[in-house]
């Protein structure tokens, strides 16, 4: 499983997030390409040149750092569409929050105010990245660094011993479905907004576990 790894979140884009539409990832419009308003902006030590748009992450409060942050500890799942350039006529521990080499989430307000007193401006949190989730009858899958357009508009998964089942959106890029699949070889089938349809085959072996994170090879 994936370790929580301590990083630290600011917020911007207002109460609606109007503020984080378009960004450094290219996804225009998160409301209507479905990505919501749970989303983040990534410091450079994060973001990879843009290798890690569409990425989702879990994020919730440093539970030994508990000032600024809301009691409960909630997670918060969100996905990133955008770039939090460095500052450097700031000192990183002042000011230059997405200078390297840090961790930094700049998150949509809405998705920072289910963790975050909205007055402490920036708080300690812990990360991880998001992939595959669920039960035994419910998968949610995280789909990320996809080519083309970028843009999922439909999503087709298939164990060793079943057909191909379409699968229907959560939110954003996590895709989920009610299939009893444990034990299967899991295959995926993508189609973006401009047409194209990619096929990975076998992206996940049998002994796949929630929590995991795959990466396939590509089959047109």
């Amino acid at each position: 499983m994936a370790q929580w790894i301590p990083a630290a979140a600011t917020f911007y884009g207002g109460g609606d997030a109007s503020g984080t539409m378009g960004g450094a990832c290219g996804y225009g419009n998160l409301y209507s390409a479905g990505y919501g308003v749970f989303t983040t902006a990534l410091s450079t030590a994060l973001f990879n040149n843009g290798g890690m748009c569409g990425a989702c992450y879990q994020i919730k409060r440093d539970s030994t750092k508990t000032q600024w942050c809301k009691p409960g500890g909630k997670t918060i799942t969100v996905t990133a569409t955008n770039f939090c350039p460095p500052n450097y006529a700031l000192a990183s521990n002042n000011g230059g929050w997405c200078n390297p080499p840090r961790q930094h989430f700049d998150i949509a307000q809405p998705a920072w105010d289910v963790i975050g007193v909205h007055r402490a401006g920036i708080i300690p949190v812990v990360f991880k990245r998001f992939q595959v989730n669920g039960n035994p009858y419910f998968e949610l899958v995280s789909i990320s660094n996809v080519g083309g357009s970028g843009v999922i508009c439909a999503v087709w998964i298939k164990g060793s011993k079943t057909d191909w089942m379409l699968m229907t959106r959560n939110w954003g890029m996590n895709w989920q479905s009610g299939a009893y699949l444990n034990g299967q070889t899991l295959s995926f089938r993508v189609r973006t907004d401009d047409g194209k349809t990619l096929t990975f085959y076998n992206v996940a072996p049998s002994n796949w576990y929630f929590g995991s994170t795959y990466t396939p090879k590509l089959n047109f």
